[in-house]
C-alpha cells in the first residue's frame, strides 16, 4: 500500500484505473466478496480531481480497500457472512471507520466473505462459498477466519488493504495462515459505531496488509488521524519475553517453532533482548479459558439465541449451530467468574510482562487442508480450537497484538509469529513492530 501511495503521489499510478481494476479483479474471485460498493468508481474520479489540483485529501488519498461484511457500508446490506440477514435493509451510514477511512480519500470496493456471523477461526462459509489463498499446494487450505475473505483479497492482490473484525482471533489467524500481516487492536481504540456485534467485551477491528508499516498508515486512517509517520521504537530499549510454555506444548508444529526461534535469532543477534521463560498469566489464562468456557460464546449465545433457536435457524452453517448451541450449556454463573478473573489475570499480565512484548506463534499450524474440515465435523471442531487457542488469551486480556510472517513450512505455507502486549499499548506495540519489520526486511528469516 506504502508503494501504491507513492506511485499516485508522484503520478505512476491513476486513482481511476487503480480502483477499476481492483473491482474487476474482485468481480472475477470466487468467494472472496458478498457485494460491492455502489459509487466506488465516482469515489475514484473525485480522488484523480483532487490530485490533479494539487490538493489529495493525505497520502492515502485514491486507495481502495476491502470491509468485512460485519461493518456497514452505507447502502449496502451488512450480511455478517448469514443468509439469515440478506433480506435485511442496506445500512443507511458508513460505520464510523468506514467514514474515518473516506475522510482521508480511501475507497471501499467491496465487502469480504466471513465465517458466519464471525464465529469460526477456519473462514469456511457453507452460504457463500469459501475463499482459498493462490497457493502451490496440491489441495486448497483453509483461509482461517473470521476474517477470511478480508485477507484472501489481500493475499491475491485484489487490494493492498483490508479491515476485519477480531473477538477471537479473526484477524491473527487468517493473517497467519496467509503469510499476512495482521493487527488487533486494543477494545477501545476505534469507534465501534456500525459494527455488528459478536461478543461486546471482546469485539474489537483492525488492518491487514502486507506489512506493519502499511497496517501503521490503515490504523490511523481508521482513527481519523493526522496524516504523519509513526517512527520505529529504537530496538536497543525493548525487551521480548518469549513465552517457553508455548514452545514445549506438543501440538506446535515443528516448522512453526523452528521459524519463530528464526526469528528470535535475528533478533538477538541485533542487540536486542530476548527473555525466554513461562508467562504465568498467558499460562493461567489459557486454563481459565478450558476450564471455564469461553467468554466471547457465552455473549455470542446471548446475542444470537433468537436466530439459532427461531424459524430460520434450521439455515445455520451446521456447525456455527452447534458452537453456538454448546455454548447454551455453559455454566450460567460462569460469566461472572470469568470476568472477574479476566480482570485480576489484566493486572498480572501488566505487572508480569511490565515493558516487554510478548511473543508466541500466531496458530500452532499451518492453514489446514479445507477438504478434511469440509468432510468431518469432528476434526473441524478440533482443529478450531486448536486454531484459536493461541490468539484467545490474548483477546480475554483485551492485549493489542500484530501477527507476523515468520517464513514457511516444508511445504511453503506461511507461519506466523505474534507480537503482544498489554491492554491499551497499541502505540508502543506498533512501534516496536516497524522496528522488528525493519530488521526482517534486512535479512530475511529462513
Amino acid at each position: 500500500m506504502t508503494g501504491t501511495a507513492l506511485g499516485l503521489h508522484d503520478g505512476s499510478i491513476e486513482a481511476v484505473e487503480l480502483v477499476s481494476t481492483s473491482i474487476s479483479k474482485s468481480r472475477a474471485a470466487r468467494h472472496v466478496f458478498i457485494s460491492f460498493i455502489e459509487g466506488a468508481h465516482d469515489d475514484a474520479v473525485e480522488a484523480a480531481r483532487r490530485r490533479s489540483l494539487g490538493a489529495p485529501l493525505g497520502r492515502l488519498d485514491g486507495i481502495p480497500f476491502a470491509v468485512k461484511d460485519m461493518i456497514d457500508v452505507a447502502g449496502s446490506i451488512t450480511t455478517a457472512g448469514t443468509i439469515t440477514r440478506i433480506e435485511s435493509p442496506p445500512a443507511s451510514r458508513d460505520a464510523a471507520v468506514i467514514a474515518a477511512m473516506r475522510a482521508a480519500g480511501m475507497i471501499p470496493v467491496g465487502k469480504t466473505n466471513l465465517s458466519e456471523f464471525a464465529f469460526s477461526g477456519l473462514g469456511l462459509n457453507p452460504h457463500f462459498g469459501t475463499p482459498t489463498a493462490d497457493f502451490h499446494t496440491s489441495a486448497p487450505r483453509a483461509p482461517g477466519g473470521s476474517s477470511s475473505g478480508s485477507a484472501i483479497a489481500v493475499q491475491h492482490g485484489l487490494v493492498t488493504a483490508a479491515i476485519g473484525t477480531d473477538t477471537a482471533g479473526s484477524i491473527r489467524v487468517p493473517a497467519a495462515f496467509n503469510g499476512l500481516v495482521g493487527f488487533r487492536a486494543s477494545t477501545r481504540r476505534y469507534d465501534m459505531g456500525g459494527i455488528h456485534p459478536l461478543a461486546v467485551t471482546l469485539d474489537t477491528l483492525g488492518p491487514l496488509a502486507r506489512t506493519v508499516e502499511d497496517c501503521v498508515l490503515l490504523d490511523r486512517a481508521m482513527r481519523g488521524c493526522a496524516d504523519i509517520g509513526v517512527c520505529a521504537a529504537p530496538l536497543e530499549r525493548v525487551r521480548f519475553v518469549v513465552d517457553s510454555s508455548v514452545l514445549e506444548d506438543s501440538a506446535l508444529q515443528s516448522d512453526v517453532a523452528r521459524n519463530l526461534r528464526n526469528v528470535v535469532t535475528r533478533l538477538r543477534q541485533c542487540g536486542v533482548r530476548v527473555e525466554e521463560r513461562p508467562v504465568q498469566a498467558f499460562m493461567r489464562t489459557r486454563e481459565l479459558i478450558a476450564t471455564q468456557g469461553w467468554l466471547g460464546a457465552i455473549e455470542a449465545w446471548s446475542l444470537l439465541r433468537e436466530v439459532v433457536e427461531g424459524e430460520r435457524g434450521d439455515q445455520l452453517d451446521r456447525r456455527v449451530r452447534s458452537r453456538l448451541l454448546a455454548a447454551r450449556d455453559i455454566d450460567r454463573y460462569a460469566e461472572n467468574r470469568i470476568l472477574t478473573l479476566r480482570a485480576e489475570l489484566m493486572l498480572n499480565m501488566l505487572h508480569e510482562l511490565g515493558d516487554a512484548v510478548l511473543v508466541t506463534p500466531t496458530v500452532k499450524h499451518v492453514a489446514p487442508s479445507l477438504a478434511a474440515l469440509e468432510a468431518d465435523d469432528r476434526l473441524f471442531a478440533a482443529i478450531n480450537l486448536e486454531t484459536l487457542s493461541l490468539t484467545m488469551p490474548g483477546s480475554l486480556l483485551d492485549m493489542p497484538g500484530v501477527a507476523m510472517p515468520s517464513g514457511v513450512d516444508r511445504q511453503g505455507l506461511p507461519t506466523s509469529v505474534l507480537f503482544s502486549a498489554p491492554q491499551g499499548h497499541d502505540d508502543r506495540l506498533l512501534r516496536t513492530c516497524l522496528a522488528v519489520e525493519s530488521v526482517l526486511r534486512a535479512r530475511p528469516v529462513q
